[in-house]
């Protein structure tokens, strides 16, 4: 089973872009059939699939946050990572990466494997 840990700021300001990086250990992200999400929990609220990078690379998306989010891969280092543009004091939250064996969106599934511990994000000026 692989394992996943997030990294990145615990604090970003309203406006800012938001990044956030997931190493993967125990196995590749280029693995057949592999997808690797990252998932939010706000506060008081459930789970909130945000999107995929899969792995052959090509990238899926909430469509509720497709213009602000982008996630890229890095073979070399096995890491995929988050960048959310443009955040709002509305998104602290807890951001989360897993892993599935093909795209899953519901971010409350059993499909996902394995998950990182998660990063917690205050968004303030």
């Amino acid at each position: 089973q692989v394992q996943l840990q997030e990294s990145g700021p615990g604090l970003v300001k309203p406006s800012q872009t938001l990044s956030l990086t997931c190493t993967v250990s125990g196995g590749s992200i280029t693995t057949n059939y592999y997808y690797w999400s990252w998932i939010r929990q706000p506060p008081g609220k459930g789970l909130q699939w945000m999107g995929a990078i899969n792995y052959s690379g090509s990238t899926y998306y909430s469509p509720s946050l497709k213009s602000r989010t982008a996630i890229s891969g890095d073979t070399s280092r096995n890491q995929f990572t988050l960048q959310l543009s443009s955040v709002t004091p509305e998104e602290p939250a807890v951001y989360y990466c897993a892993q599935s064996t093909g795209l899953n969106t519901i971010a409350t599934s059993t499909r996902f494997g394995s998950w990182g511990q998660g990063n917690q994000v205050t968004v303030s000026s």
